[in-house]
């Protein structure tokens, strides 16, 4: 029985956190990555940590197959994590500092003629003070997030 995890663990696979730990919650993205390294999960995956995304992400997601992304989010009407595939897309984040990831996908796609399937892995926050260290609700979310992520590990383990 395989795990999300499973998916990602290859060369060609990339696991991308994106937030900034000084900023409370929206370090969800790199601890989820630094979770990763420190139960040494997908050892094979390049793992990354950035602020936000960059047009030069894009060079970099051409050479993948597969891209997992791990985002924080206020979103008030998300309880505690979503995982959900992403379609490359144009949009009006267009500028610098404010590239989306469907954005960095669609030029992708433009310049290099593919895109890998990439999916988000969003976490619910709470705080975004200039302060180290996730809120215990937001720590409950990465959690609930890392279960989910290893579940059907844990059950065929269990099975043997």
């Amino acid at each position: 029985m395989r795990d999300l995890l499973s998916d990602y663990d290859n060369e060609r696979c990339l696991i991308h956190g994106i937030g900034n730990v000084g900023r409370q919650d929206d370090g969800l993205g790199w601890a989820f990555i630094d979770w990763l390294e420190a139960e040494g999960l997908c050892p094979r995956a390049e793992k990354r940590r950035h602020y936000q995304m960059f047009l030069e992400d894009a060079d970099l997601l051409s050479g993948m197959d597969r891209v997992l992304f791990v985002d924080a989010s206020k979103e008030a009407g998300l309880d505690s994590f979503r995982l959900d595939p992403v379609a490359a897309r144009y949009d009006l984040s267009f500028t610098s500092h404010a590239l989306t990831i469907p954005a960095v996908m669609a030029i992708c796609r433009q310049c290099f003629d593919r895109v890998p399937e990439v999916r988000l892995l969003t976490i619910r926050g709470y705080s975004w003070d200039l302060t180290e260290g996730l809120t215990p609700q937001a720590q409950a979310n990465l959690d609930a997030a890392k279960a989910y992520c290893t579940k059907a590990r844990a059950r065929a383990v269990n099975a043997a």
